[in-house]
């Protein structure tokens, strides 16, 4: 479980986190398998008897005061009697994990099962969009391959497909066998039987270990559905237009209902992965795509905020049935047609799964993102808590959860994976603020209780459970992280406890949902605003501005925060934010599903990973063997400063190695496989919750846009589309104007 604060130092009272213009908030990973300083949990057991305050619920911890018979809550204060077995337990200190450190990862038992334990199988459902093209399904068929090459041993898959019919595979038999029934073409219409009733649900799912050639045999079966098909299956529209007959409302509704017969007895979690080829236009959960284009052209409403919020309550309400059929869904859209991804992605958020974007068949990632998504492991079944000591409370909440419908501040994630990451931010409670001279500081406490599928033989070689191979059992446990916090005396130790990843973090998933309430403008200004405020109040703070009889009288805005390491970066993540597709006006060229994919994607990224994103990393090689310079600023005059002949661009999604046009021709290139370049690069691979693109360009000889695109420090942010060669130093001029402006 890594944690990072926006601050190391909390600020002391209300007006102090408000006269520094930092947000006050935190991230969370918690299924990291070590804390941010690559320290793992103490394991134990028995997570069922740890102490909790009758008070506020908060776990007992190493920052408790312990006594005899008794312990004080480090959060509020309370002090709880303890029972006997705690005694007992408290006596030897060694051998109790939560005595020995703040993160802890306990085993707790599993309500209402044998030994502890429930016998469950993972299961896998693939739907496959048959409105389509061969190569979206020679794409689809690869990376359906790979999945079954990743899948634990004893998984059950099924393969479905839709388009004005759905499709159920029968895989046990001598030949794959596919069950077909059609979908209602009217918006309102439900499916005339039941999916039980086409197959049963076990006959669908088949052992992968048994049946891995007969399932790849069935996907090379998988053929686009014709246009006659279409024709007399899905029928003519509105005027004699032919209708794309794409049921994937239907066809999901009816999976998830069928599966959910099943939840609690044949599995605990069932993933569906989701293959659409463009939008959802038949049947129920239907959605006019004419809103994008020559809608809003001709009436010159605002597409950016148009074009964001869903357009039907369908599919939200359709995750909701997911959840509760315990289905996580990861939808995975090829396409570069426009597919109100706006509308679609509540099933992959709130379900706890992943939403993928891919322009292209060409040069997709699609199979290798299969592979390592399901090569990691994940926990389900999750609920996440934080706690807070009774001076504040948390504000808002952030990420791909659903809330918990009873409890405040208890969020439910059905799936989550090692890199999944959450934010919140916090307030005050009163005026008051933190004593500032109580001995106790503030202190967090965040509790993750989740599940994971342990197969049996991991459970025989540590001694429990059955040997039966390709059985597989869950085991529930609770991680829990306590965090205590300094509090700042002085703005200018705020100013030097801050992480800017952090801050980066809680600004973009701000900044994300007032796009979503007001529109991109509103989100884009947000960010403006916030940045002229953070350096007025820097400016103040450090007497550098200062006003008498309403002009400046003391040397010139700081803008560049030169007086304070921790706050240098934050101009430069706020303009290159600015120039990303996340904030850019529709009229850029910007795809509204790419827009939202970005959303989908950012808000999910722990905060190194999102500084890349946003911000890459370039850094130079005078060998492909020797690194030059770590770390350059995304510029033509930084590549001019270096002279070095290589350079390497990390953007998280996408890999660049450039040689520049000077480079020595006795350069290898590409640099080959076994230099400190290359393993760079593998490293990175391997590390990233997503396969990156990797490309090579000679410069002078190939086009090399696709890498000087990156360098945007040259690049006007007002969004003009004429480059402007002072882009950063324009806007930081601007931003000086603006602090000007604001601090008369």
């Amino acid at each position: 479980m890594a944690v990072r604060a926006t601050v190391n130092r909390f600020p002391m009272d209300q007006d102090a986190q408000e006269s520094s213009g930092i947000p006050w908030g935190l991230t969370v990973t918690p299924f990291a398998t070590r804390d941010e300083d690559g320290k793992p949990p103490a394991y134990g057991s028995n997570g069922h008897l740890l102490p909790r305050c009758e008070n506020c619920y908060a776990y007992f911890n190493t920052y408790c005061e312990l006594e005899q018979w008794a312990w004080s809550c480090a959060l509020c204060g309370t002090l709880n009697g303890l029972h006997t077995e705690a005694i007992a337990r408290y006596s030897l200190p060694e051998s109790c994990p939560e005595m020995m450190s703040s993160f802890v990862d306990l085993e707790l038992p599993v309500e209402g099962a044998e030994d502890e334990m429930t016998q469950a199988r993972p299961v896998y459902v693939a739907a496959v969009d048959l409105s389509s093209s061969e190569e979206f399904l020679e794409l689809t068929k690869s990376a359906l391959e790979a999945a079954l090459e990743a899948l634990p041993s004893g998984s059950l898959f099924g393969l479905a497909t839709f388009s004005h019919k759905i499709g159920l595979y029968d895989v046990q038999g001598p030949i794959p066998i596919v069950k077909n029934v059609f979908v209602p073409p009217d918006a309102e219409g439900t499916l005339p039987v039941e999916l039980d009733d086409v197959m049963p649900l076990l006959q669908f799912l088949a052992p992968v270990d048994t049946f891995k050639d007969r399932i790849t045999a069935a996907l090379d079966t998988l053929r686009p559905t014709t246009s006659w098909e279409r024709t007399s299956g899905a029928g003519q529209g509105i005027d004699g237009v032919l209708m794309g007959g794409r049921g994937f409302g239907v066809a999901m509704e009816a999976l998830f209902k069928y599966l959910g017969s099943e939840y609690g007895n044949t599995f605990a979690l069932a993933r569906v992965f989701a293959f659409i080829s463009g939008p959802p236009d038949y049947g129920a959960g239907q959605l006019d795509t004419r809103r994008y284009g020559e809608q809003y052209a001709s009436k010159g409403e605002d597409a950016d905020r148009a074009l964001l919020p869903e357009q039907t309550p369908f599919y939200k309400e359709l995750a909701a049935v997911a959840v509760q059929s315990g289905v996580c869904v990861d939808l995975f859209a090829i396409t570069n047609e426009y597919t109100d991804l706006a509308s679609l992605k509540f099933l992959s958020i709130e379900s706890g799964g992943s939403l993928f974007l891919y322009a292209s068949t060409d040069d997709s990632t699609l199979p290798q993102d299969m592979y390592r998504m399901l090569s990691r492991p994940y926990a389900f079944g999750c609920v996440l808590r934080l706690r807070t000591s009774s001076e504040f409370k948390i504000g808002h909440s952030y990420g791909h959860f659903f809330p918990d419908p009873q409890y405040e501040n208890v969020q439910h994630i059905i799936c989550c994976d090692s890199y999944a990451t959450y934010a919140y931010d916090f307030d005050f409670t009163s005026a008051v603020g933190f004593s500032r001279y109580a001995s106790e500081q503030p202190v967090v406490q965040i509790a993750f209780q989740y599940t994971v599928v342990v197969p049996s033989e991991e459970l025989a070689s540590s001694g429990v459970g059955s040997t039966s191979r390709g059985k597989h059992f869950l085991k529930r446990r609770i991680r829990i992280r306590t965090l205590q916090f300094g509090a700042a005396r002085n703005v200018n130790e705020l100013y030097d406890s801050v992480d800017p990843e952090a801050v980066l973090s809680v600004l973009v998933h701000k900044v994300i949902l007032e796009s979503l309430d007001q529109g991109v403008r509103e989100g884009r200004m947000l960010l403006h605003d916030w940045l002229v405020i953070l350096t007025a109040q820097y400016n103040d703070a450090y007497k550098i501005v200062q006003y008498k009889n309403g002009s400046a009288v003391s040397a010139p805005v700081d803008v560049v925060f030169s007086q304070c390491p921790q706050l240098q970066p934050i101009p430069r993540l706020v303009f290159a934010l600015l120039r990303n597709p996340l904030l850019l006006f529709h009229e850029e060229g910007v795809h509204p599903d790419y827009r939202i994919y970005l959303q989908c994607l950012f808000s999910a990224l722990e905060a190194s990973s999102l500084h890349r994103a946003v911000y890459p990393v370039l850094s130079s090689y005078s060998t492909p063997d020797k690194q030059a310079y770590p770390r350059h600023s995304l510029s033509r005059a930084a590549l001019i400063a270096s002279s070095s002949p290589i350079f390497f661009l990390d953007a998280f999604t996408t890999l660049i190695v450039f040689y520049s046009s000077t480079a020595d021709p006795s350069l290898p290139f590409p640099p080959p496989q076994d230099c400190l370049l290359r393993s760079t690069i593998n490293k990175l691979k391997q590390e990233r919750s997503i396969t990156p693109k990797l490309i090579f360009i000679r410069g002078g000889q190939e086009d090399a846009s696709a890498f000087e695109n990156y360098l945007i420090e040259e690049q006007d942010v007002d969004g003009s589309g004429f480059t402007s060669v002072m882009g950063f130093l324009s806007f930081l001029e601007d931003v000086t104007q603006s602090v000007l402006e604001y601090m008369k």
